[in-house]
């Protein structure tokens, strides 16, 4: 089978590396610099996802599709799939709701899963699990950060994915449910206190719901995003002065991404907990997960990466209907929830579940 990955960014590297295990891959990219740093293990190839024809045309030679492409191009990557015909395993945060195209790609006959990465991604999975044990889901929160081990001063973040789509969870209206209905909110308006095992971090409430809104039932529903002290009041800062509006995106970014660039490993952190009821007991459960830098991957690189190949495997062996599959439905069944958990913890990644009845 010949997959293509599109993107060779670090995330799309690791996805690369997974899946040539296996199958012949390929990844696409405009960039020279990041194609010749996947030649050991894939074979590179130009494609320009800003053109759709070139797109689909690129897509039709292929077998399976992996999109590993900044959110802007979330969408148009969907649509060049259903016009190839061609599955695909996306990881793009979108802003655009992908659900809005299921009709079309089950009339095309293909398979996307979309939301495949780490958060949105994983945490669907471990939230769509918690759905399936419990009778009713009263309250879901998902806490999810990847972040330097040695944070340094202005800005105490490290960039280790796309840093448009870092700017968007500053910006974009998070929907949450309150009370049983969607709501939005500031993701920046209330900056919190929390810790997690060892750790004290703050957390904003970001937009990484998205398909969750439809598929899970509950009166509460949020996912609250982790950082270290003193990241978020200056992100905060920047975005009320004006300086991540659309036409400043890329002169700020000129200016700040030097300073969340350097020498840290990273770490990535998650936590999924969900309460509810059970027969006629109330009960908690929580899952847990932490992944290091490790074997030349970031962290972020390995669990977003890893969930995607392992996912990418499934569609390949055709496992899912046609359509447009979310992760939490992966969650929901045994099969192949086992199979992506033992997946991860096969490559190292630490998975804990916790329960107790209240």
């Amino acid at each position: 089978m010949k997959v293509l990955v599109l993107g060779a960014g670090n995330v799309g590297k690791a996805i690369a590396y997974d899946l040539s295990k296996e199958f012949e891959v390929w990844v696409g990219d405009i960039s020279k610099e990041r194609l010749e740093a996947v030649k050991e293990f894939a074979n590179p190839i130009k494609v320009n996802a800003g053109k759709f024809d070139e797109l689909v045309n690129s897509m039709k030679k292929f077998d399976l599709i992996i999109g590993a492409l900044p959110g802007r191009f979330g969408f148009k990557t969907l649509k060049a799939a259903i016009e190839a015909k061609r599955d695909l395993v996306d990881i793009s945060f979108m802003p655009e709701d992908p659900m809005e195209l299921r009709e079309e790609a089950e009339k095309a006959q293909i398979t996307i899963v979309v939301d495949a990465g780490f958060a949105p991604g994983l945490s669907n999975i471990f939230l769509g699990r918690i759905y399936q044990e419990l009778d009713e889901l009263e309250e879901g929160i998902i806490r999810v950060g990847g972040l330097p081990k040695d944070p340094k001063p202005p800005l105490y973040y490290k960039i280790t994915w796309s840093p448009y789509d870092l700017i968007e969870e500053y910006t974009r209206e998070a929907r949450i449910i309150k009370r049983g209905q969607v709501v939005k909110v500031d993701p920046l308006e209330k900056i919190e206190s929390v810790e997690i095992k060892d750790f004290k971090f703050e957390e904003f409430v970001s937009d990484g719901l998205r398909t969750l809104l439809e598929t899970i039932r509950a009166k509460t529903l949020e996912e609250k995003t982790l950082r270290w002290k003193g990241h978020l009041e200056k992100m905060k800062v920047l975005r009320e002065l004006g300086f991540f509006k659309p036409e400043n995106v890329d002169f700020t970014l000129k200016v700040i991404s030097p300073l969340m660039q350097y020498e840290s490993e990273d770490f990535s952190i998650m936590e999924v907990y969900g309460k509810g009821i059970t027969g006629e007991k109330e009960k908690e459960i929580k899952y847990f997960l932490y992944d290091e830098a490790k074997g030349g991957f970031t962290s972020m690189a390995r669990v977003t990466g890893f969930t995607a190949a392992i996912i990418a495997r499934l569609i390949a062996e055709q496992r899912c209907a046609f359509g447009v599959i979310p992760p939490e439905i992966f969650g929901m069944r045994d099969d192949t929830y086992n199979e992506i958990i033992s997946g991860l913890k096969e490559r190292e990644i630490v998975i804990e579940r916790f329960e107790r009845e209240l």
